[in-house]
């Protein structure tokens, strides 16, 4: 049975059996892993920053063909079809809409009038008081252990702060760190609703990542992550491989903006995107997240590196995003066992507290 302090705010809003996220991983959160989530009481989120559009509409269509549950999907404000995205999920009355950048008024607003709701991701007190007056739902506040594109402040800093900022408005999500039943104890303690698991979710058997790729993760510690600007301009948490090394050497930074505009050709490739669509996504991104010149082209690092090592399979070419915790998984559950053993912790961790 479970405890009833684990039934929160947040399920009530998303409608899910359990206060447990996993986040939309690109290359990762794909229909089988988001479908998985969803049917085991959790919110499954379906990335779709390196989908087109005509396959993000295959692959909503895969999820609700796997789950009834609601699941959400993850989207970037700032790309070039983002009110195209929009009504598709209004159309198919997805619960949830996750952004890593908030979206302006104008898109929650039309979200809200479909029926959506709003999720996006922070990484700073400030950033959630400007968020809450624009009229979000909730808020996912990812601390510095969090893996892919994170901030310095540490989750069990940052998390009270945000909690203490939103002071009981809406539901505060917390990322970065949470692996198991404790965790989500602690998250509820400081006064979140619910975490959000990205590497956890990851190492899944539910996760489409090659089981190479997967052994890979599962042979690191907690200090084999390492936070580089290297990959994409921007601080970004991934596992320490000779890639990274390289790229953090002088030798890989001054080979950093070519290899970056030949990724960039390869993306517009593989997503038919024209150079004219790009050219404003890259614009609105370095206006958005204050990019320079460099940085925005060393973006399009990001999807061709992780597609060569979560895709592919190349651990050796690739880059392996990961969050702190990789050093302290040790297993690979089905999303279902995962989730139902956190809950079974998480209880029996509430039931000692109040013995």
């Amino acid at each position: 049975m479970t405890h009833p302090r684990l039934k929160t705010d947040l399920c009530e809003l998303l409608g899910i059996e359990y206060p447990i996220i996993q986040t939309g991983m690109g290359w990762v959160a794909g229909p089988r892993l988001t479908s998985a989530t969803s049917n085991a009481g959790g919110l499954g989120i379906l990335a779709s920053a390196t989908m087109d559009f005509a396959e993000l509409t295959a692959a909503v269509a895969d999820v609700k063909g796997r789950t009834t549950k609601p699941f959400g999907v993850n989207m970037r404000a700032d790309s070039a079809d983002v009110g195209d995205r929009v009504q598709l999920l209004i159309d198919q009355q997805v619960r949830v809409a996750s952004f890593a950048q908030a979206p302006k008024e104008a898109l929650i607003s039309r979200l809200h009038d479909g029926g959506v709701l709003v999720v996006p991701s922070i990484g700073a007190k400030r950033h959630a008081e400007k968020v809450l007056q624009w009229g979000v739902d909730a808020v996912l506040v990812q601390g510095g252990e969090g893996g892919g594109h994170t901030g310095s402040v540490p989750t069990t800093i940052l998390l009270p702060q945000v909690v203490d900022a939103v002071a009981g408005t809406v539901p505060v999500i917390a990322a970065g760190g949470f692996f198991d039943g404790r965790g989500l104890v602690a998250a509820l303690a400081y006064g979140a609703s619910g975490v959000a698991m990205g590497t956890r979710f990851l190492l899944t058997s539910d996760s489409a990542v090659p089981q190479s790729v997967k052994d890979y993760y599962l042979s690191r510690t907690v200090t084999d992550t390492t936070v580089s600007k290297q990959v994409d301009g921007v601080p970004h948490r991934v596992l320490n491989t000779d890639l990274v090394n390289e790229l953090e050497s002088g030798r890989g930074k001054l080979l950093a903006l070519p290899r970056a505009a030949i990724n960039a050709l390869k993306f517009r490739k593989m997503t038919d995107l024209t150079l004219r669509s790009m050219l404003t996504e890259g614009l609105a991104m370095r206006k958005s997240m204050e990019l320079s010149w460099t940085q925005m082209v060393m973006a399009a690092n990001t999807p061709m590196l992780l597609k060569a090592s979560l895709v592919d399979g190349h651990v050796d070419s690739g880059v392996m995003a990961s969050g702190q915790v990789v050093g302290v998984i040790t297993d690979l559950p089905t999303c279902a066992e995962l989730i139902e053993r956190i809950i079974a912790e998480a209880g029996v961790v509430l039931n000692g507290l109040t013995a």
